[in-house]
């Protein structure tokens, strides 16, 4: 083959992925979506807007006022409050549930300035807490959640009265499996892609991913991940977290805790496998460990009636 022949073929094959480029592109077109635009579906009462450090902090209130002690409820990284449903709709019934949007997530969005570092999420969460009038709470999170709950916990230990870790981040994890869109919101080229096209199937496979069981993952359920992600600066948000922020880093403060703990796991949770909940109850004395089989990485979402009854014991020693 002559040099103008291969030159022409290489020519033609670039032009070929060019057209198979802007084809996938505008296949998969999805530009940002704003609150309005959102909240009819996504937050109807007794959904509200609190106005802390600059954000719009979309929060849940429920259960009886008289509870001199809420439980407060935050959820991982690229979900959002709804995950707690099935924990809400049981324990709001004789206890007080707050439930919200974290920073970078759901419908509050992104953070002014960008600052996703631990530090800042602690001090918002605290200012929130301050805003709802809220002395001493328990404080439950997942994941992500979790990992902020340990450092307001080790910020403010007078204010938290029992902890619940529920696949909770926080030591470095030997991951066999990570969803795909964690994976393309940690890689520089496919995150600023990201920002405006984002295959639906992406996130019905990061969802399915971090389910033990899979074929629970509803068309309605894959919806809420989809449209809660094209919040206006959501997508941006999940890539500065990661990297402002690797949920791996506060193994030092775990072994500081001295208060009632429960830690609650998924035996397939394939992100954050279950040797790191073995780790957390080694380091934390007297907490409680429970384990459920064929659960995964969002147990409380995934199987909201097993995970809450060992919850609901916790709350009643």
């Amino acid at each position: 083959m002559t040099m103008r022949r291969l030159l022409r073929v290489v020519a033609l094959m670039a032009g070929a992925l060019v057209l198979v480029a802007i084809a996938l592109v505008a296949f998969s077109w999805a530009p940002d979506r704003t609150v309005a635009e959102l909240a009819p579906r996504w937050a109807p009462p007794p959904s509200k807007f609190v106005a802390v450090a600059g954000m719009q902090v979309h929060v849940r209130d429920e259960g009886p006022r008289a509870d001199s002690l809420p439980l407060v409820l935050m959820h991982g990284t690229s979900a959002s409050l709804h995950t707690w449903n099935g924990w809400t709709d049981s324990l709001s019934k004789s206890h007080r549930v707050i439930r919200f949007d974290l920073p970078g997530f759901g419908l509050t969005g992104p953070m002014p300035g960008g600052d996703y570092t631990m530090a800042h999420y602690v001090v918002v969460v605290s200012s929130l807490l301050d805003s709802l009038h809220l002395g001493r709470v328990i404080l439950a999170g997942n994941s992500f959640g979790g990992e902020v709950a340990v450092m307001v916990t080790r910020a403010q230990p007078d204010r938290v009265a029992k902890l619940i870790l529920v696949d909770a981040a926080g030591y470095p994890m030997r991951s066999t499996s990570v969803p795909l869109g964690f994976r393309l919101a940690r890689s520089p080229l496919f995150s600023k892609l990201m920002l405006v096209t984002l295959p639906r199937a992406i996130i019905e496979s990061s969802v399915r991913n971090v389910y033990g069981n899979p074929s629970l993952v509803t068309p309605e359920l894959v919806d809420r991940y989809y449209e809660l992600t094209l919040r206006a600066g959501n997508r941006q948000a999940v890539a500065d977290r990661f990297r402002q922020s690797p949920s791996d880093g506060i193994a030092g403060e775990v072994a500081q805790l001295k208060l009632p703990t429960l830690i609650l796991w998924g035996s397939r949770d394939r992100l954050i496998p279950p040797e790191n909940a073995e780790r957390f109850h080694h380091d934390i004395a007297g907490s409680t460990l429970v384990i459920f089989d064929g659960l995964g990485h969002v147990p409380h979402e995934e199987d909201p009636a097993r995970t809450v009854a060992v919850v609901r014991r916790f709350l009643g020693r």
